[in-house]
């Protein structure tokens, strides 16, 4: 894959997990597609994945399952 950033073959697609939102209105949205290039060190998100994440965060009630989380301070 070609990296957009800098132009050089090579990129590839790893999954993440994101989080958007705080307290009760927290969204995490696991394995989404990211283009990471080892050349120039940017990753990024394709404007078709963000408008997936903003399809997701606005219809959260039919995609989200509630799971208890841990949640520790860090200190």
């Amino acid at each position: 894959m070609i990296c957009d950033i800098c132009g050089k073959e090579g990129a590839r697609i790893r999954k993440v997990t994101e989080t958007y939102g705080k307290g009760k209105d927290l969204l995490l949205i696991e394995d989404i597609p990211m283009v990471s290039c080892p050349h120039c060190g940017e990753s990024y998100f394709t404007a078709q994945t963000l408008h997936e994440i903003e399809r997701i965060k606005l219809h959260r009630e039919n995609f989200a399952k509630e799971r208890p989380i841990a949640v520790a301070p860090f200190a």
